[in-house]
């Protein structure tokens, strides 16, 4: 059972989630500090022609540029996403280091727009991808991690804890 995991593990597991969460937001406070020293609000760099651009846009709504305003109920929802993660570092205490990674890059990226929103009041976004005006929401490095940790974790859910559970069996 997850609970009866060596300490050493438990300990091991949880400098993984929390040195991927401070490495992520490292990297994210950095890249939006260079985007602001770096680009006017509104302004473009072109890396990849159209397809790729770093784009300085202030959002205050939640990941990409959704739900504009609101910013009570974003401060809500990241204690509801704090709380989750304390509980699936918990669930998942023994079941290995890469688990905690995943669960790292969500509590960094969660950390890092949440610092944006308590000192700024608004998130800094610059990853802008499409064609014309064909394009994905702009977004940056915590957007990213979030989104690459919970989709990782749904993987794990949908296909890893299945077989988990065949092998006990």
């Amino acid at each position: 059972m997850s609970s009866q995991a060596p300490p050493n593990q438990v300990r091991a597991e949880l400098l993984a989630m929390g040195l991927t969460a401070a490495l992520i937001l490292l990297a994210d406070q950095a890249t939006k500090a260079l985007v602001v020293s770096s680009i006017d609000v509104g302004g473009r760099v072109q890396l990849l022609g159209d397809l790729l651009a770093l784009w300085h846009v202030r959002n205050a709504g939640a990941a990409f540029s959704l739900f504009q305003g609101g910013q009570e109920f974003f401060l809500v929802v990241t204690l509801l996403a704090f709380g989750m993660l304390i509980y699936f570092h918990r669930a998942f205490r023994g079941r290995g280091l890469l688990l905690h990674v995943v669960l790292g890059l969500v509590l960094g990226g969660t950390l890092g727009n949440l610092l944006d929103r308590l000192r700024l009041g608004y998130v800094t976004d610059f990853v802008s991808m499409g064609i014309g005006d064909l394009r994905w929401p702009t977004y940056n490095v915590a957007d990213a991690s979030i989104v690459v940790g919970i989709l990782a974790l749904v993987g794990y859910l949908t296909f890893g804890d299945q077989a988990r559970g065949e092998a006990r069996a």
